[in-house]
């Protein structure tokens, strides 16, 4: 039967994850598989985030608060805004998904880059909007010159990773400080900084300095990565008390688990395991571009915790092949970059394994 809907839908890209491991061992019959895929923290998530999350379960038959009360208020003092400058998603999926409802009619415009996160066109097409993209520079960076040329009096947001996924490039303050001048402030831009945690570039921007000056940036952060709570789907936005109340209106009802929320709140406390982190991260990412610039291949100048490298053959049969391996990474083809793999940075140990795999994926002929 076919049912009735409305026909943007038709038109979606269902979402494609990296490959669960379990499945990947049932498919080559593995014992062990090691996951570069998804951008997740190799190290886990904070032993005090672990703690909360146990002492919360016997609250699992009660709704979460709704308004994230706690964690609200340990972000409010740690970033030194007003609560009401923060809203809070299922991770910053679900922040990207209530922007497109509220700023989207149907043939309204969003610019975002060529080689970006696929979930920004998701949120717009879904509402009857169209993409605006915008080439990569030549190095693959954003050209945000070029962003700012493509709008037009359509155009509703603009969405912007920076780090880049899956580039892990990033743009500098004083370029964002040129673009944001030639917005109209009717226009919302999304600075989605889910990686900012790794970036150690001393020309990154302030995005959450800027704020102040601009009513329509929209500040997006998440607890996935380098705080290593991916499963537990908490992201959040800060912006302007103006647009987190529209975004309110859309927002669904205890959105956050009590569980991640507890997570969260821990997590954020904990400073010595997010440092710990962001230091074996910069250590592995060095020891990998290392090994990879030593076998000739181009690498894309990352601050986040993967790496965009061209292996100059096809990166789907790479992919394949360190799958049988036990090895799951991203193929540059899902975005567009043929000969490019995505890889995460994993532990000193996987990654050694990780390298005796591409050996062997390399010495076979195409």
């Amino acid at each position: 039967m076919i049912y009735k809907h409305r026909s943007v839908i038709d038109d979606l890209e269902v979402y494609v994850p990296g490959r669960p491991i379990e499945d990947v061992k049932r498919e080559f019959g593995l014992e062990r598989v090691v996951k570069l895929a998804s951008n997740e923290n190799p190290y886990g998530f904070s032993p005090m985030a672990r703690e909360a999350v146990m002492d919360c379960f016997n609250g699992a038959a009660v709704y979460p608060d709704g308004n994230c009360t706690a964690l609200r208020e340990a972000l409010a003092k740690k970033y030194g805004a007003p609560l009401q400058n923060f809203i809070f998603g299922a991770g910053a999926d679900e922040i990207i998904a209530m922007l497109g409802k509220v700023f989207i009619e149907e043939g309204d415009e969003c610019v975002t880059a060529e080689i970006t996160f696929s979930q920004y066109a998701a949120s717009v097409l879904s509402m009857g909007g169209k993409m605006v993209y915008a080439p990569m520079k030549r190095d693959y960076g954003h050209d945000l010159d070029l962003m700012a040329a493509l709008i037009t009096d359509r155009t509703r947001l603009i969405f912007i990773a920076n780090p880049n996924n899956p580039t892990g490039m990033i743009h500098t303050q004083r370029e964002q400080e040129e673009f944001m001048k030639k917005v109209p402030k009717g226009c919302v831009v999304v600075f989605d900084q889910a990686y900012a945690e790794f970036v150690d570039d001393v020309n990154y921007p302030d995005t959450f300095g800027m704020i102040k000056q601009y009513d329509n940036i929209v500040y997006m952060k998440t607890f996935s990565k380098a705080y290593g709570l991916a499963s537990f789907r908490v992201g959040y936005a800060i912006a302007s008390p103006e647009v987190i109340g529209l975004m309110e209106r859309v927002r669904c009802p205890f959105n956050v688990s009590l569980q991640g929320q507890a997570a969260a709140l821990a997590a954020l406390a904990d400073t010595g395991f997010l440092n710990d982190s962001i230091i074996k991260n910069k250590e592995i990412k060095e020891f990998t571009l290392k090994k990879l610039t030593e076998m000739n291949f181009e690498c894309l100048p990352t601050q986040a915790n993967f790496i965009m490298v061209n292996v100059k053959r096809d990166s789907r049969q790479v992919f394949v092949e360190l799958m049988k391996r036990g090895y799951i990474i991203r193929p540059g083809a899902a975005f567009g970059m043929d000969e490019f793999i995505r890889i995460t940075l994993g532990t000193m140990e996987e990654m050694e394994g990780f390298f005796c795999a591409l050996d062997e994926v390399l010495s076979l002929k195409e």
